[in-house]
């Protein structure tokens, strides 16, 4: 219950910081002029929708599962991670065509000062709101508030940079690369599509696999044996096979193995199943692990 409300209430946080940004952003956007700062407050607004939505689904995915739903409500969280996922493609689209649009015409001078301090203010804000969040978010397990927190960590980056890149055009105005003053609002607002496009993708396939209940990469199913085999070779159980799934949140891990004897006291797989659970759940503490007998 602790862990629920703790987590309501750093979403809460991210969700009216992102909507004041959002709009501070959208404001600025049409008093400058800048595509860059659009660009950042409809990523934001998008964002908005997401976090929104996992307020109200947030107790799901803190109860227990049961024979009517054998794994829970995690993959609710799949599923909006997928809408997440195009919705932020599709803006990203959008806004890759306006800004096309507007280098043809070009280009879109920008008051270059003015965005470098506008950018530099929403940097030292996030820096505030990501370690206020952080401090909450001490000794919670949540992926979803791990994304928050790795989302605000990308905002105050972007905002610095983008801070810095404005100030850098400023000393380009009076020397040969002068001429790229018109374009540079759009050329910082295509880098950034172009750093968010991938990770993107990244996301929404990592989700539509946990729908399909797909395995999880190599790598990660050998650091999970490299975790397990260690226990199961001290109690002399030999893996026969992994089965490994990831819903939401959720890892379900079940290992299959065989036994050197006919017979297995119940102790030695009590045990092991303790402690591979135990050692799992130190890097993943939403985790069911089962160790299921073959001939």
């Amino acid at each position: 219950m602790i862990t629920e409300k703790r987590e309501k209430q750093i979403l809460m946080m991210s969700f009216f910081s992102g909507l004041a940004f959002a709009i501070i952003e959208f404001v600025f956007s049409i008093y400058s002029h800048s595509q860059s700062a659009l660009t950042d407050a409809v990523y934001d607004a998008s964002e908005l929708v997401f976090i929104a939505l996992l307020l109200f689904l947030t107790p799901l995915f803190h109860k227990p599962v049961s024979e009517k739903h054998p794994y829970g409500y995690f993959q609710i969280e799949s599923i909006f991670v997928i809408i997440k996922g195009v919705m932020m493609l599709s803006v990203t689209m959008g806004i890759s065509a306006e800004v096309i649009e507007s280098v043809l015409s070009g280009g879109n001078p920008v008051n270059h000062a003015q965005v470098s301090a506008f950018q530099l203010c929403l940097g030292i804000a996030s820096t505030i709101i990501f370690l206020i969040m952080k401090k909450l978010n001490k000794n919670l397990s949540s992926p979803t508030i791990t994304a928050e927190l790795l989302g605000w960590k990308l905002d105050v980056v972007y905002s610095l940079g983008m801070s810095l890149a404005f100030f850098i055009s400023l000393c380009l105005k009076n020397t040969p690369l002068g001429f790229i003053s018109p374009y540079f609002d759009q050329i910082v607002a295509v880098i950034v599509m172009i750093l968010v496009l991938p990770e993107s993708v990244k996301v929404l396939w990592s989700a539509i696999k946990d729908i399909f209940l797909f395995s999880p990469e190599a790598a990660f199913i050998d650091e999970i044996k490299t975790i397990c085999n260690p226990v199961l070779k001290e109690h002399c159980f030999t893996p026969v096979f992994y089965d490994i799934t990831k819903t939401g949140r959720h890892l379900w891990i079940a290992v299959y193995f065989q036994i050197e004897g006919e017979n297995m006291p119940v102790k030695d797989l009590a045990d092991a199943l303790k402690s591979i659970n135990t050692k799992v759940k130190e890097k993943n503490s939403e985790c069911t692990c089962e160790l299921i007998l073959v001939p």
